[in-house]
């Protein structure tokens, strides 16, 4: 660990990695909507808190281990969770790469509460071009064949939707894939639906998330065949299943003043 001198959270403003309190909240629902699975109830209750404390600084938190504990206890009438929860909590986090500890320390040297950095989710870049090296004029024409057939077993295999993972709706993935045949592409499609899910708390209500998935995708579908002019697909597909998701949750709120 790097050790920093301690003081007030604008004082580690240099570490967030997010543009706005918004950017954060979207990548950390990504990050959980991959991971979620990975972590206890216990340790996610940890993680919410600890991503509430980094809402000040985007993606920052220099609060005290005790500090965040108390808060839970307070918020759960003392029905918390205990400090070897919350570390175990972050051990997961660093291994998934979702967070980076630093120790600080005071000016007489002792040590004082950690900085937490929260990290951006990883997202799919699409394939760089490969530059290929023309052959010199030494080599034969044997070496290059070679080389071609080694370059093109090297290739990577497109599975398609017969490869799609369980976890996808089978409801979904027979839609999908009449636009969109490839595996990677169909389960992608099916993330961006979960993480407005995850955070509106629909996430265990898989009915109203195949459902949403399914409508919001169409609507993609009739963009793209009316209009086409949609820089980046799976960003507007959730873009609507995110409108989706709010207006099924605000709506018992809204009938309230009607």
């Amino acid at each position: 660990m790097v050790n920093l001198k301690s003081g007030t959270i604008e004082g580690f403003e240099q570490f967030s990695q997010f543009s706005s309190l918004k950017d954060f909240n979207t990548h950390y629902e990504m990050w959980l909507a991959e991971h979620k699975d990975d972590f206890s109830k216990g340790e996610l209750l940890g993680m919410k808190r600890l991503v509430r404390f980094a809402a000040k600084i985007p993606g920052v938190c220099n609060a005290k281990i005790g500090t965040i504990l108390k808060a839970i206890h307070d918020e759960y009438h003392d029905n918390g969770i205990s400090r070897s929860t919350f570390k175990r909590m972050i051990l997961k986090a660093k291994d998934l790469g979702l967070i980076t500890v630093y120790e600080t320390e005071r000016k007489n040297g002792s040590q004082s509460s950690n900085l937490y950095v929260f990290h951006r989710f990883p997202t799919s870049e699409p394939p760089k071009q490969e530059i290929m090296d023309h052959p010199k004029e030494t080599s034969n024409l044997s070496e290059t064949k070679n080389k071609e057939i080694k370059e093109r077993k090297e290739e990577p295999i497109e599975l398609d939707s017969t490869y799609v993972s369980d976890k996808v709706p089978q409801p979904f993935v027979q839609l999908v894939k009449c636009f969109f045949s490839e595996a990677k592409t169909i389960e992608e499609y099916w993330r961006m639906a979960q993480i407005p899910a995850y955070h509106y708390l629909f996430e265990n209500e898989p009915d109203q998330i195949l459902d949403v998935a399914i409508q919001s995708f169409k609507q993609l579908i009739r963009k793209l065949k009316f209009n086409g002019n949609v820089k980046n697909p799976f960003a507007y597909f959730y873009g609507i299943t995110s409108k989706k998701f709010n207006h099924l949750y605000f709506a018992p709120f809204d009938d309230m003043f009607d």
